[in-house]
């Protein structure tokens, strides 16, 4: 049986406490929730979903959830009515690409909502891989963002939030730097609509994540593939969606929460989270040097209570060995909350700069001709900080 509940997850990632569990009694979210009007945009992925069942309990006016999956939508409800059953309010969810004239026609007829989250993002380092998959990522942490922000200022929404990524701190890779970019783009519009966001650790076993990868390779009888000498933080699937809805809820105009997590304490090992994972699961780790080993030994050690696991080396383009979710120069309020620090970001950007980079995308996809050093020029640009890291090699060219 994989891990189910909080405790369990808690024991695999080497914690014994949920965070954030003080500053909720400080700061009660049912009150809020229950008197409120909520759009979900990207909900049902894994933190999008979390979030989603959070506000659920709390009983709000208005539910709406929006995602391009509609077996994740299915999944959610599902989840939804076999846990916690039926709301009095206005519970619906629709499979629409934002990105489309579908979706305008949708937020153009609907209610004008109090909140609007938006967790529709590519997050995956593996995106920059070609030219393609990383103007989609443009499109939806960046363009979209500038869509959906445009329309909840035109139709009087009171707040919205963006989910970011500690990525965009210092951002080595074009996803983080995506997002840092996306945050420049909510500063510019903050004086027209409050806007907060938030910046957290890996989630535990989220769709897609290294931990998810465990459990599927498991359930497939697969070697595990666990990256050498690299150390994440690590918050659970309901942790991510509390630290958003405080955010949104609670934060003040252009605040970025993060969690605070101390190195020593919180920072793990991906080898020591894979040893407790199998352990958990009646199995000891069965090391072996060569990938096609790992898949020669999978299917026969497991028959014996072992696993085979491999070690890779960190060799490949954007892999950052660390994580960080500020930096030297950000203004931190370290005291509002116990777990939960705040960054105020900063008004220190050119508008012509945002409106140059939006040009220059459109652009780009009008004539139908871009490539990768094109579009890492371009973000240079707006970003004269950024140290992009390519190594000639990406994660789809491993095991």
């Amino acid at each position: 049986m994989f891990p189910q509940n909080e405790y369990e997850i808690l024991k695999i990632i080497g914690r014994k406490f949920n965070l954030f569990e003080e500053d909720l009694q400080l700061y009660p979210l049912d009150e809020k929730i229950r008197d409120s009007k909520f759009l979900v945009l990207g909900g049902a992925g894994s933190i999008g979903s979390a979030v989603v069942k959070e506000i659920f309990k709390r009983n709000p006016q208005v539910l709406h959830v929006v995602d391009l999956s509609e077996n994740n939508l299915a999944e959610l409800v599902r989840d939804i009515r076999s846990s916690l059953g039926y709301i009095e309010g206005d519970f619906k969810t629709f499979a629409i690409d934002i990105g489309t004239d579908i979706y305008d026609k949708f937020f153009n007829d609907s209610v004008i909502y109090d909140y609007i989250l938006n967790f529709s993002a590519l997050k995956h380092v593996r995106s920059e891989k070609d030219p393609y998959t990383l103007m989609r990522m443009i499109e939806v942490n960046i363009l979209n963002t500038i869509k959906t922000l445009e329309q909840s200022i035109k139709k009087g929404v009171k707040k919205y939030f963006c989910v970011s990524t500690d990525k965009a701190t210092n951002p080595v890779n074009m996803m983080g730097a995506s997002k840092r970019i996306m945050e420049l783009f909510l500063v510019d519009y903050s004086n027209k609509i409050d806007i907060s966001t938030a910046r957290f650790a890996n989630v535990a076993f989220s769709d897609g994540s290294l931990l998810h990868s465990f459990i599927m390779r498991i359930q497939k009888l697969q070697p595990i593939v666990i990256p050498k000498n690299v150390k994440r933080y690590f918050i659970t699937q309901r942790e991510s969606a509390i630290l958003c809805l405080l955010s949104c809820l609670y934060g003040n105009n252009l605040e970025i929460f993060f969690p605070k997590l101390n190195s020593e304490q919180h920072m793990k090992d991906f080898w020591e989270i894979a040893k407790n994972l199998l352990n958990y699961l009646g199995y000891e780790p069965y090391l072996t040097e060569k990938e096609q080993e790992a898949r020669n030994l999978s299917t026969t050690l497991p028959k014996e209570g072992r696993w085979a696991c491999y070690l890779s080396d960190t060799d490949t383009t954007g892999e950052k060995e660390y994580e960080e979710f500020y930096s030297d120069t950000d203004q931190i309020d370290w005291n509002r909350f116990k777990d939960i620090g705040v960054i105020k970001m900063k008004l220190n950007f050119r508008r012509e700069k945002l409106t140059h980079f939006v040009s220059e995308i459109k652009r780009m996809r009008e004539k139908g001709s871009w490539n990768k050093a094109n579009l890492i020029a371009l973000f240079i640009e707006i970003l004269p900080e950024f140290r992009h890291l390519e190594r000639q090699k990406y994660l789809d060219e491993k095991m």
